[in-house]
């Protein structure tokens, strides 16, 4: 037993090393206040603080893959305390099909959590996170 054990650990060692597992080469959104000219995100953060006559922030979605279509799409729920969503809006974005990575500028005017998912131009699901917006 104590045999399996070690080649299974030095076979996820040996994988992680070699490149073929790698978690973070999954699709990502990031919150930032700025993107730099390789598309990495400058002062990431998943809370902003914001004026109450509001604030914006820029949205970072980095692929391991071309994205393929033209456009994508970012909707935005405000989540109450019990951890309900409800719909807030949806933002539209032109892409190129050999992009890999993108961001867009958003404003916000209120404070609170949000969802934030990101569709390609067929609906389909790219990614998810949340950001926190409060009032400084």
């Amino acid at each position: 037993m104590l045999k399996r054990i070690f080649f299974i650990a030095a076979f996820l060692i040996i994988s992680a090393v070699s490149g073929s597992y790698n978690p973070a080469s999954s699709q990502t959104l990031y919150f930032c206040e700025d993107v730099d000219s390789e598309g990495y995100a400058i002062s990431e953060s998943s809370v902003f603080n914001i004026s109450s006559k509001g604030g914006f922030l820029k949205f970072l979605t980095r692929l391991p893959y071309n994205i393929g279509t033209n456009s994508v799409s970012y909707e935005i729920f405000l989540v109450d305390t019990e951890g309900n969503e409800k719909y807030e809006s949806t933002i539209y974005q032109d892409v190129e099909k050999g992009w890999t990575w993108f961001w867009k500028e958003v404003t916000f005017y209120n404070a609170g959590r949000y969802n934030i998912y990101v569709y390609d131009g067929d609906k389909n699901f790219l990614t998810s996170s949340q950001i926190r917006i409060q009032f400084y």
